[in-house]
């Protein structure tokens, strides 16, 4: 890690490597929290009596008011000072992970993750608007690369964490284990520069409002969608009021004078591809995290600590980007990269398409090297892209804009990939329901966790089912990692042709330039 801050020009001040460091380990307690408790839900609905329902929202709570709120809380930082609302977020986090380890029921649970959601919106944007804000431009293509590589394997981590905690200790100890690092990282954060905008404007309450409820209602109606029904009328409702809301504050927006977001800001072919290609990016890697962690655990019979584990070698690729992007960005550019990664991203998703249940893990390991080879190419260049074509005065909003399309692509990745699968499972696994006691029919039809458990008390017949099901779990698995790996092969396409090419610029600098045109 230390060689490759010196790497470059000049070497990162011990301060930078100091801030670097801080902020990067809040955005990946933010990430990490995201995905902690998908291991922990099994446990968690024996010992609270919770409903499948209140399980989906202790989880989903965290996202969608994570979403909602990231543009507001980007410009916040902008106009009242990023190390403030950084250590706001904090705050809010530690009170929220601390407090079920007291108020355990269901509902307190949903609360608490929702409230965590919002500190976790303060938290996102301000670390990295700290550092394209604060770093000297000779250091920050190295440092958004690292932020942008944290940000891709937080997930991973969360999910080995919880999985090595829950192997001793109960589900609150992974509240407990959020706690402690929220706390410690408020006491660091105070070690961090300040930054914010010197003359700053009114802030757009009009815009943060619709930005509010345009994102909410649309995470909403995609988190809802899966489970649901596409035409489900919530479901339905939520998107299309969501949508109707987002076009609402566009148009508002651009007759502000001091606007939340700068739509002018997308006119510029940088910042555009970039946003585009974070959004493929996490809709390709949260669709994948969602079919391979149920291949693991319920194809090849992984722990939940397993599964994590394995999920481990993806994070390999992205780590040598953070050695490789600052010096290949400035010579391939953004168009290629972007272009090659999302390829590559799209033909691992595909690539799992072809997986048998027989096939074991080093077949999907290799599918997974490929795809994270992928994202490691394309996940820097992009947040690069839009924090280097947004003015300092808008870095926080800038921020927001990076980790709101993140957030808005993985909520479409998942509801496709869960929808896709559900399609195909539902429609293979039919034969078999058919036969079934009709108290058997609606569990062994909605999935293949249940149809697990109902094969435990069928007798003789039992592991005929078990194997049944499976196999109309990988049919369902291969659809949806082919609809969605064309999906991310035809927009690294489309960014081969919008995104911007890379200016003719001397070999020696270590910083991206981009031609908008």
């Amino acid at each position: 890690m230390t060689e490759q801050l010196q790497s470059g020009s000049t070497r990162m001040s011990a301060r930078e490597v100091w801030t670097l460091a801080v902020v990067c380990s809040a955005v990946a307690m933010v990430v990490g929290a995201a995905a902690a408790l998908n291991t922990a839900l099994p446990v968690m609905a024996v010992e609270t009596g919770a409903t499948q329902n209140e399980l989906t929202w202790i989880v989903d709570g965290y996202t969608l008011c994570l979403a909602a709120l990231l543009l507001p809380a980007g410009a916040l930082g902008d106009r009242y000072g990023r190390r403030g609302v950084l250590l706001i977020g904090l705050a809010v986090v530690a009170v929220s992970s601390a407090a079920p380890i007291w108020l355990d029921s269901p509902q307190w649970l949903i609360g608490m993750r929702a409230l965590a959601g919002v500190g976790a919106a303060l938290v996102m944007p301000a670390t990295l608007s700290l550092v394209t804000a604060t770093f000297p431009a000779e250091h920050r293509t190295r440092a958004v690369t690292i932020w942008s590589s944290i940000v891709a394997v937080g997930g991973i981590g969360g999910l080995i964490g919880s999985g090595l905690l829950l192997e001793k200790w109960s589900w609150q100890s992974i509240f407990v284990a959020f706690a402690a690092v929220a706390v410690v990282l408020f006491v660091l954060s105070w070690t961090v520069p300040p930054s914010r905008e010197q003359s700053p404007p009114p802030f757009d309450i009009p815009g943060a409002l619709l930005a509010v409820v345009a994102v909410g209602l649309f995470v909403l109606g995609m988190l809802e969608a899966p489970i649901r029904g596409w035409t489900d009328p919530l479901a339905l409702t939520a998107i299309l009021a969501g949508s109707v809301c987002a076009v609402a504050f566009v148009l508002v927006e651009l007759r502000r004078d001091a606007p939340l977001l700068d739509m002018n800001l997308f006119r510029n072919r940088a910042f555009g591809a970039g946003a585009t290609s974070i959004a493929f990016q996490f809709l390709a890697t949260f669709a994948l995290f969602f079919l391979i962690s149920q291949y693991t655990q319920l194809v090849l019979g992984y722990s939940p600590l397993q599964s994590g584990l394995a999920l481990a070698p993806m994070a390999l690729p992205l780590l040598a980007a953070t050695i490789a992007i600052p010096w290949l960005l400035p010579r391939v550019g953004l168009r290629w990269l972007t272009f090659t990664g999302l390829a590559l991203s799209g033909v691992g998703l595909f690539a799992l398409s072809f997986l048998d249940a027989e096939d074991g893990y080093l077949t999907a390991a290799l599918t997974l090297l490929v795809f994270s080879t992928g994202l490691g190419l394309c996940a820097a260049p992009a947040t690069t892209a839009i924090v280097d074509n947004t003015p300092d005065e808008q870095q926080g909003v800038a921020s927001a804009v990076n980790d709101a399309t993140r957030e808005i692509g993985a909520a479409v990745g998942i509801a496709l990939a869960g929808s896709l699968l559900a399609a195909t499972y539902g429609h293979s696994i039919a034969p078999a329901v058919e036969a079934l006691p009709d108290a058997a029919k609606e569990p062994v039809g909605s999935s293949l966790a249940a149809a697990l458990e109902v094969s435990k008390l069928a007798g003789p017949q039992g592991e005929q089912l078990a194997d049944f099901a499976r196999s109309a779990f990988m049919d369902g698995m291969s659809d949806a990692a082919h609809v969605l790996g064309v999906i991310v092969i035809v927009a690294a396409g489309v960014a081969a042709v919008y995104a911007p090419r890379r200016r003719r610029t001397p070999e020696t600098t270590d910083e991206p330039a981009f031609v908008n045109d």
